[in-house]
């Protein structure tokens, strides 16, 4: 796996998009996601988008759930830090910061299908559609032997945080802020608080002292 872009925002790039697509077949550390997140399509009717082929797939050590595919990935169909948003960038911007190689992480969505209907703005979950994706995190757990450590980023995600405790009793968890811009610019806090608890998320998988 590469270590991929240098920059945020590449997957704005139709050819990169392209490119990043011609790798998910090739991805044995994809494969099993991918039948998962086929599973869900069938259950729910609704897109998954794909993980990053660049990321660590299954074999990851973190494992990083945001809330709920945003409308970028109807353009780029990827669960990525390379999407062309500012949540993403920011994203890009704090895993950089502390140092967590992207092999080590998968990036996943709380709720994992597009709850959104097609060209409208991104909303948050209802509580029907988080009681229902609460059925995927223990398969998904359970395809990650090496998982050493979950960051929940947002408040949705962070309801999860007792069905994680039962998937995997002893897993550290570690909470933090959503990194959409709106949240991010309400206060410097919110930086400190992001980059305070993936610093903690590296401590659990060796990477910081």
């Amino acid at each position: 796996m590469s270590d991929g872009p240098a920059a945020p925002k590449s997957l704005a790039d139709p050819g990169v998009v392209a490119a990043r697509h011609a790798l998910v077949a090739a991805s044995p550390h994809l494969a099993p996601l991918r039948r998962l997140a086929e599973r869900i399509r069938a259950e729910q009717d609704r897109p998954v988008p794909e993980a990053d082929p660049l990321d660590g797939g299954v074999g990851a050590r973190l494992l990083l759930l945001l809330e709920t595919p945003g409308p970028a990935t109807g353009r780029t169909a990827f669960v990525s830090r390379d999407n062309p948003t500012g949540t993403a960038a920011n994203l890009f911007r704090f895993l950089g910061q502390a140092g967590i190689p992207r092999a080590d992480t998968l990036i996943w969505n709380a709720v994992p299908w597009v709850i959104h209907a097609p060209g409208a703005r991104n909303r948050a979950p209802r509580t029907r559609e988080i009681r229902a994706a609460r059925a995927y995190l223990p398969p998904l757990v359970a395809l990650m032997p090496d998982l050493a450590v979950v960051v929940l980023s947002g408040r949705v995600s962070q309801t999860l945080a007792p069905d994680l405790a039962a998937a995997r009793p002893g897993l550290p968890v570690v909470a933090i802020p959503h990194p959409s811009p709106t949240y991010v610019c309400t206060s410097p806090s919110v930086s400190l608080r992001i980059s305070a608890g993936l610093a903690e998320a590296a401590r659990h998988l060796g990477l910081a002292g």
